[in-house]
């Protein structure tokens, strides 16, 4: 069985759990005190992940770290249906790919004013909010021009893929760290699209979709 050490207010840590309820992968969790017992820089973490950063996962003795690598190994070895990381599409893999380096961007960003507003971490403020502006920007605007290609996701497929859990996590805990999502209507409309799939769960600050609007 995988071991998850989690701390459950992570949106990389939550980005995890959320694929692994979707694929339904049984999992157990080890809680690792973020904040404020720092127990990430402790010795005998470091020695999972000499990092120092969450999350680690452990399958069966097999260790790896960084949730967006985590998400391209539970996909490969776990998803019967070969869609959320399709192995035969290069042109696919390479689309995700961007998009999970994309995700990080976000993370140095969106999640650093979290970090900063919530956590006290010392971050420029006015800098990170202002790079993650023009992510969403950026963001906003391939989602607008998806739709209007009958896409839905952030890469070419009918289907969701990876890239969208690695990238949902921190756009949607973003007002936490002083970030509006008010002036990107398209990455609203996916974040909604991302709730209604089957097996979605909420992380405190993530909430469930609401009613689904009338033809």
């Amino acid at each position: 069985m995988i071991t998850l050490y989690d701390y459950e207010l992570s949106g990389n840590c939550y980005k995890l759990r959320l694929l692994m309820s979707i694929l339904g992968i049984d999992y157990k969790t080890v809680p690792v005190d973020f904040y404020p017992g720092r127990e990430h820089k402790s010795d005998w973490f470091l020695r999972l992940n000499p990092l120092g950063q969450l999350p680690v996962i452990d399958d069966d003795g097999f260790v790896l770290r960084d949730a967006q690598a985590i998400l391209v190994y539970l996909a490969s070895k776990y998803d019967a249906s070969g869609t959320w990381y399709p192995r035969d599409n290069p042109e696919l893999l390479g689309q995700i790919s961007q998009w999970l380096a994309f995700a990080d961007g976000i993370t140095s960003t969106s999640s650093a004013a979290r970090l900063h507003d919530g956590m006290f971490y010392d971050f420029d403020i006015e800098t990170v909010r202002a790079g993650a502006h023009r992510l969403f920007r950026i963001l906003d605007e391939h989602l607008w021009f998806g739709e209007q290609e009958g896409r839905d996701w952030l890469c070419s497929a009918d289907h969701p893929t990876i890239a969208d859990i690695a990238c949902f996590p921190y756009i949607m805990l973003s007002e936490e760290g002083g970030i509006s999502r008010q002036d990107y209507p398209a990455i609203r409309r996916w974040c909604d699209r991302v709730k209604r799939i089957k097996g979605f769960v909420v992380m405190s600050g993530v909430f469930p979709a609401g009613p689904a609007k009338a033809a």
